[in-house]
């Protein structure tokens, strides 16, 4: 592995957080869906991260832009190395998947945790029609449904918001 694609690896697999998980749950199902506990892994770094994306609508919108493309390009290198399309080891597509999940909505814990939690869901499930991002080719592929799941999740979130507004406080 050259040095740039050894790069990429690490930085699409959490620094290789991601196969601890992956590891440990190789081929569990749990209800028909393929889980590894990878994404929960990018999920967790999404989190974490969160603090360092500006919380300004135009600021956020360039960041989270520039991290998707960022994302595409290291999962295209990463899935290259690895040798498999959307290598389950591969989760920095569910951190930026989580940020979509979240973009532009209040920065409250029960906003950030029904957000985790519905993100994961919807990302496990994977509902049409953003399952179908995911036969595009390379990188576009690995991290553009998640980018769905989380633009699915935000949806949901200013639906709950509506309902119950006190979440954003």
């Amino acid at each position: 592995m050259r040095l740039p694609g050894a790069a990429c690896v690490a930085v699409a697999t959490c620094f290789h957080l991601s196969y601890i998980p992956a590891k440990l749950f190789k081929g569990t199902r749990v209800r028909g869906v393929r889980w590894t506990g990878a994404g929960f892994i990018g999920t967790l770094a999404g989190a974490a991260l969160l603090p360092f994306i500006p919380e300004a609508p135009g600021p956020q919108g360039v960041v989270l832009a520039a991290a998707v493309l960022a994302a595409v390009f290291v999962s295209g290198v990463a899935e290259r190395e690895l040798g498999t399309h959307d290598d389950p080891r591969i989760c920095v597509d569910e951190t930026v998947g989580y940020w979509a999940a979240v973009a532009l909505l209040p920065r409250t814990w029960p906003v950030l945790a029904a957000g985790f939690v519905v993100f994961r869901v919807l990302d496990a499930v994977k509902l049409p029609p953003y399952r179908w991002l995911d036969r595009l080719p390379g990188g576009w592929g690995v991290v553009l449904d998640d980018v769905g799941a989380g633009v699915a999740t935000n949806l949901i979130l200013r639906g709950l918001l509506a309902l119950w507004p006190r979440l954003a406080s």
